[in-house]
């Protein structure tokens, strides 16, 4: 492990980004249609290992069924508009329409509407009946609340989803989220995140978890490290969680946790750089806001940024480059990495020489 000082009183380590780091290629090629991006977690088994982040400007249920008809899997945000309101389309095209400090004022009070559980119910009921499957995701501060009615309503994945997310969380004002006790009683596998460290990714998985988001503060619409001073590399903590993972299999004598790369996916180079550093599969955020069928109409922001005292997110505007089934499978018409991101996932594979994705886990990366 490199360390470096940053001052007589300070040591810092080394750590990477993916845009620091590269792929090597090896002896052996192959044929991009004989490679294979299947994912398997729990008893769901997906064609794709691409996860659509739960964010209102990517994913409502509509958008969350064409995503799991095209094999990954569409989260669904149950704390925002579409669990808020009736019909949240002129809301998030008033949303579309804002400029700057205008947008988040106005998001502030778009979002204090209360979620309603009977909202809950119908969004989760329609992705159902489409016959994929059903994903909703909570922040831990709501996961107690709200839980009940989304393993009622039918959920078959449940995700516990924040800027950071520990298993020893300490408050003197209200009773604390026991993650352990609480995905000990659920009867559907649970993926909880961000983390970004070895020792906190370890406490996770004790907890049950079937999966394990690493990232924190890295996407395009968060302003985390800003506003907070807090951000991990991705390439780094892509490759502590997955030693933890491995310290974890030892230890519980043969249970696999999941790690799901969350945050700094922009484009296919980072998917495949993700998954070289260890990951299972990866959450996208910001490539699914460029679809011309996002809900967002080509505007991106997550739940940080209508915060009600600390905003840490902003509404970031994208051009937008095609359906969501293009830039899944192209054909692409730009050259930027923004279409097509499984068959660049595929062709890289292909180049290295790796048939399947946990194979591909163990290509040679250089730091440029």
């Amino acid at each position: 492990m490199t360390e470096i000082q940053i001052g007589q009183a300070k040591r810092a380590r080394r750590a990477y980004s993916f845009d620091d780091i590269a792929i090597v290629p090896s002896r052996r090629t192959r044929d991009p249609e004989e490679v294979s991006t299947h994912w398997q977690i729990d008893a769901y088994r997906f064609d794709l290992p691409v996860i659509a982040a739960p964010m209102d400007s990517v994913m409502s249920p509509t958008t969350a069924i064409a995503m799991g008809r095209f094999g990954g899997l569409g989260v669904l945000n149950l704390e925002g508009l579409w669990t808020r309101y009736e019909d949240p389309e002129p809301l998030l095209e008033e949303v579309a329409g804002l400029t700057g400090t205008e947008a988040t004022r106005r998001m502030q009070e778009i979002y204090t509407e209360s979620i309603k559980p009977e909202l809950i119910t119908e969004r989760l009921r329609q992705m159902r009946e489409a016959a994929v499957t059903v994903a909703g995701s909570l922040s831990p501060q709501r996961t107690k609340e709200f839980a009940k009615a989304v393993v009622d309503a039918g959920v078959d994945m449940f995700v516990i989803r924040g800027t950071t997310v520990s298993a020893e969380h300490v408050s003197s004002q209200a009773e604390p989220l026991n993650l352990k006790e609480f995905i000990y009683e659920l009867d559907v596998p649970v993926i909880v995140g961000g983390c970004a460290t070895h020792t906190a990714a370890l406490h996770l998985m004790r907890t049950g978890a079937a999966g394990v988001l690493v990232g924190f503060g890295g996407g395009a619409a968060h302003t985390t490290r800003t506003v907070l001073g807090v951000a991990v590399p991705m390439a780094s903590a892509v490759a502590d969680v997955a030693a933890a993972r491995r310290d974890y299999l030892d230890e519980s004598g043969g249970r696999y946790v999941h790690v799901i790369a969350d945050g700094s996916i922009g484009t296919s180079g980072d998917i495949s750089k993700a998954i070289a550093c260890g990951a299972d599969a990866v959450m996208v955020g910001s490539p699914f806001a460029r679809a011309t069928d996002a809900p967002g109409r080509g505007f991106h922001w997550g739940t940080e940024a209508h915060h009600a005292e600390l905003p840490r997110g902003q509404r970031v505007q994208f051009d937008t480059v095609g359906t969501i089934e293009e830039i899944l499978f192209g054909p692409s018409r730009v050259a930027d990495g923004t279409m097509n991101l499984i068959g660049a996932l595929k062709r890289s594979m292909a180049t290295t020489g790796y048939t399947d994705v946990k194979e591909f886990q163990r290509v040679e990366v250089v730091v440029e």
